[in-house]
């Protein structure tokens, strides 16, 4: 029995131009989730100043941090799954609907937050929720609080008896976690590809939240793992950090 609803939250505020890879993304979903209600969450149906950490993230067109926060809002208001605009969607995912909440491995250790599911209403979403009912994104100092909320995530799921070893797991909350082949196959820090015949989706880490430097960079070396290897981009980022 299906317990998750038939919806695809996604989040674009800004208005700003989706970029080609985007576009490409969410035809994916449109091919393989067809029948599902797709949500846009932007400006027009969300109040940006309803949350102190959305309004001055928002204010500091930081609309990847207030995307933290409102695909957990829609979750928990409405249940489905939330994904980011730069997941490409491989085969229908009706298949994980009859769990109460689901996510997986980005990495061995890491929780993703591109591809995150539950009912309304969850006891998950819930307390992640509340980790921002008291957070500024400003902090003293006036610096961003620019902590991810992967890290966020993921240390509220060790505290529930999460273990960060990539391999499936329920907990006690009734959260399920598949391993990364499943939504997440592409390493981004190596450029490795994971995909297998159990792959559902790929999140390709567009990294909008970082300076265009950064993601320059990210490009170039996935273009150039595809010739030389992720080993060897790994040995390459260590040399790095040695000689740095």
């Amino acid at each position: 029995m299906e317990k998750i609803p038939r919806i695809i939250h996604y989040i674009w505020f800004g208005r700003g131009e989706k970029s080609p890879k985007i576009k490409k993304c969410m035809k994916s979903w449109q091919r393989h989730l067809g029948d599902y209600q797709f949500i846009e969450w932007n400006e027009d149906n969300f109040d940006v100043n309803s949350n102190s950490y959305v309004k001055q993230a928002y204010e500091a067109r930081k609309f990847a941090f207030v995307s933290d926060y409102v695909r957990l809002y829609a979750l928990y208001h409405h249940g489905g799954i939330y994904m980011d605009t730069d997941v490409e969607v491989l085969k229908p995912l009706d298949v994980f609907l009859h769990h109460e909440a689901f996510s997986g491995f980005e990495d061995d250790k890491h929780v993703p937050t591109g591809l995150m599911a539950s009912i309304k209403g969850h006891i998950w979403i819930k307390e992640l929720l509340e980790y921002y009912s008291d957070k500024t994104f400003i902090q003293p100092d006036g610096a961003f609080d620019m902590t991810t909320n992967t890290s966020i995530i993921t240390n509220h799921c060790a505290a529930n008896g999460f273990i960060p070893n990539g391999q499936y797991q329920e907990l006690h909350n009734g959260v399920v976690f598949y391993p990364r082949t499943t939504f997440c196959p592409y390493d981004y820090i190596n450029g490795a590809n994971y995909i297998t015949d159990e792959s559902y989706a790929i999140h390709h880490f567009a990294k909008s939240w970082l300076p265009a430097h950064v993601r320059y960079r990210s490009e170039v070396k996935r273009m150039l793992s595809r010739f030389v290897g992720p080993k060897m981009i790994a040995k390459l980022r260590d040399a790095v950090k040695m000689r740095g």
